[in-house]
């Protein structure tokens, strides 16, 4: 039997992720659009992934995981403003705000640059520590027909050298668990020491709440309304507070988790304006050459619509939701067949099921054009089993590789999923002639498989895929991943537990879940825990400064093919391209980590910091930008109290003295001072300096 556990090596495989933009008239979009897309490809091989070089050549000395190192920070993932090691946009000369890595003026007591370092670092962004002052990084600022058989049989499954039949998965794993890599860091291992305490479930989340005390270290204020609101949206608004303050907690978690009731926002209506995005896989392909001529690319034109319902979307809880199985269930955007197909996986796979049956959704990806040409199932065939899709169900998308699963059962599975295809109309399809009939045993799944019928051959993917969909691993994989991306990057066993628990009694129901997570004490005593990441930064600082989908007066969109909404979404696209985060931005199928170590780049901050800049001075005219003088109603008149009354705007809390008199430092002031609305004109910067803060990195 042919062995292709891993994509044959083509040219193309060489090309690298190309997640670097460059500026051009729109602010800094990509003056060198990528090729007309359509689905033909011109190498003689569609869909996959790169062929990976051995994960452990990747792990750095000093990082400890299953007796192996573990991988260091991720530079590359979250780059700073150099790119992947190429020079960054160039900004006209004299135009735009300083950026920090200006010099000093002259006479100013406290440089911009050292004040914003001082601010983000010693104030400590995680955990109300100083980690991220004492990184290298931050310091570094100063200077794919036989009889039955029987596939259980080892003269079957006898392996390969590189995998040896009997080894365990964690010692020949594809991909590291992100997460869990990353904690094994010293950095990590000091982030556990601040990790809330295990607890108990509560009959409601305002219960849990109220019953709860925040012990852990955090530069946060310990307000629950929010605690709530940033971990259940991607970014505190003024109305979300609002809202959730006269519904109450638990009401207003209710609505979050039945959006369909929930009104579209402007934003969401205004996505008419990109074309692609209600067109069927079949619309595509014959609309490819109008779509062309219109500059419509569907692949990133999703992209495009999923920052917008981040951004403006009144359905937070889903649309975080729908990222985290993005990470977890995870498909590139940019892949060969992406252009025609990750639309449709993006609607009738993830968001079908994303507050839905976890179980229904793998079953559903696992028939979906996407994944198959992606993970090259629709090039595996009884006489050339391709491990790929095998592989990552049970590595990545179920048990995980600590699941319990050997390599036998991976070389079954894939003999088993075998006949699973893509048509020439881009369909999916199930080829019997191509599908290996013959007895298989997968963990504790065990199946005749002794017809080729497509419906008998078909249930029984189905119903291993159901198997392995609600297998104690993966309840507790599931778990652990939602607790990290709720609570802390260091959740506690108890909740992990009790999450588990509810996802196997309810069969892989997602929404009981959630409910036991907002119910829980320790998602209530995880105050100040979470780091944003590059995506969510930038997402949140739209949200926060009410940015909003209307194009500004002074806007002129020229003779462009695209209207001013749709070039605004690109150029928001475009920016988390180059910081190294982006929905679906992933290549490979791991998707992104979501724990503070493995993003650490301060480069990447300081980028952040001069695009929440960019914002605040409203520059790109796509979208209407409040003036900073007017975020506050009525400003005060003095330096310190409009720097208090800001900071509750933007952050929703006041800030230290200390971080107070360095804000107050970059605008070149004392807190008595006497100032206009326009802070004598340093509006700009004293706001940018307070998104710069602790209180607006932390989620």
């Amino acid at each position: 039997m042919a062995d292709q556990n891993v994509p044959p090596r083509r040219p193309r495989d060489d090309r690298g992720w190309d997640g670097h933009q460059h500026p051009n008239a729109d602010g800094y979009g990509d003056p060198h659009p990528p090729a007309p897309y359509g689905y033909d490809s011109p190498h003689p091989h569609q869909g996959g992934y790169a062929a990976q070089a051995d994960p452990r050549e990747q792990y750095a000395d000093g990082y400890a995981h299953a007796g192996q190192p573990a991988p260091a920070p991720r530079g590359p993932q979250w780059v700073g403003p150099e790119g992947l090691g190429r020079p960054a946009p160039a900004r006209p000369a004299g135009t735009g705000l300083p950026t920090i890595d200006d010099d000093d003026e002259p006479g100013r007591k406290v440089g911009r640059r050292k004040a914003m370092v001082a601010l983000g670092g010693t104030a400590a962004v995680v955990a109300g520590g100083a980690a991220l002052a004492m990184t290298p990084q931050f310091r570094g600022l100063f200077g794919d027909e036989a009889a039955a058989g029987d596939a259980t049989g080892s003269t079957v499954t006898d392996g390969t050298a590189a995998r040896p039949s009997g080894q365990q998965p964690s010692t020949v794993r594809t991909y590291t668990e992100q997460n869990e890599s990353y904690m094994g860091s010293r950095a990590g291992e000091a982030l556990k020491k601040n990790a809330p305490a295990g607890g108990r479930t509560f009959s409601g989340p305002a219960a849990a709440a109220a019953a709860t005390k925040v012990t852990v270290k955090t530069v946060l204020a310990k307000d629950p309304i929010l605690h709530l609101a940033r971990r259940t949206t991607f970014g505190v608004t003024p109305a979300v507070v609002a809202d959730i303050k006269r519904e109450g907690m638990d009401a207003w978690i209710r609505a979050q988790l039945d959006p369909e009731k929930l009104e579209p926002s402007k934003g969401e209506l205004k996505l008419a304006e990109l074309p692609t995005q209600k067109l069927s896989v079949q619309q595509l392909r014959d609309q490819r050459d109008k779509l062309n001529d219109q500059d419509a690319q569907p692949e990133r034109e999703m992209v495009d619509a999923t920052i917008a319902r981040q951004i403006w979307s009144k359905r937070q809880l889903f649309e975080v939701m729908v990222d985290f199985w993005n990470d977890f269930l995870h498909v590139a955007a940019d892949f060969d067949g992406g252009e025609v197909y990750r639309s449709s996986f993006d609607q009738d796979v993830v968001r079908k099921h994303a507050l839905g049956s976890y179980p229904e959704m793998l079953v559903a990806a696992n028939k979906h054009p996407a994944l198959l040409i992606y993970l090259n199932q629709k090039d595996s065939r009884k006489d050339a089993i391709n491990e790929n899709l095998a592989r990552e169900n049970l590595e990545l998308y179920s048990v995980g590789v600590d699941g319990g699963y050997k390599e036998p059962d991976v070389r079954q599975a894939a003999m088993l999923q075998t006949g699973r295809g893509v048509d020439d109309k881009g369909k999916y399809v199930f080829r019997p002639e191509q599908h290996y009939v013959g007895k298989v045993k997968i963990l504790g799944f065990s199946h005749a498989n002794n017809s080729a019928d497509p419906k008998k051959a078909e249930a029984a993917i189905d119903a291993y895929i159901t198997y392995i969909a609600t297998h104690p691993s993966t309840a507790r994989y599931v778990a652990q991943s939602l607790a990290t991306r709720f609570v802390s990057d260091t959740p506690p066993k108890s909740l992990v537990d009790r999450l588990a628990k509810t996802y196997t009694t309810n069969k892989g129901m997602i929404k009981p879940v959630l409910m036991t997570l907002f119910c829980s004490s320790e998602f209530w005593a995880g105050v100040g825990q979470k780091v944003r990441r590059p995506m969510e930064y930038l997402v949140a600082t739209y949200r926060t400064l009410g940015v909003s989908p209307e194009a500004s007066p002074k806007h002129n969109n020229g003779d462009s093919k695209r209207t001013a909404y749709a070039r605004g979404l690109r150029q928001i696209h475009d920016k988390m391209r180059e910081l190294g985060q982006s929905p679906m931005g992933h290549p490979t199928p791991d998707g992104y980590p979501d724990v503070y170590v493995a993003w650490t780049s301060a480069g990447t901050m300081v980028n952040g910091w001069n695009e929440a800049g960019e914002i605040l001075a409203g520059y790109r005219t796509t979208f209407t930008y409040t003036a900073p003088e007017k975020l506050v109603a009525k400003p005060p008149a003095t330096a310190g109290a409009y720097v208090d009354a800001l900071s509750l705007r933007l952050v929703g809390q006041k800030l230290s003295t200390r971080e107070k008199n360095l804000i107050l430092g970059v605008a070149g002031v004392t807190a008595t001072a006497k100032v206009d609305a326009t802070f004598n004109g340093a509006i700009t910067a004293v706001a940018r300096a307070i998104l710069a803060s602790p209180q607006h990195h932390l989620r």
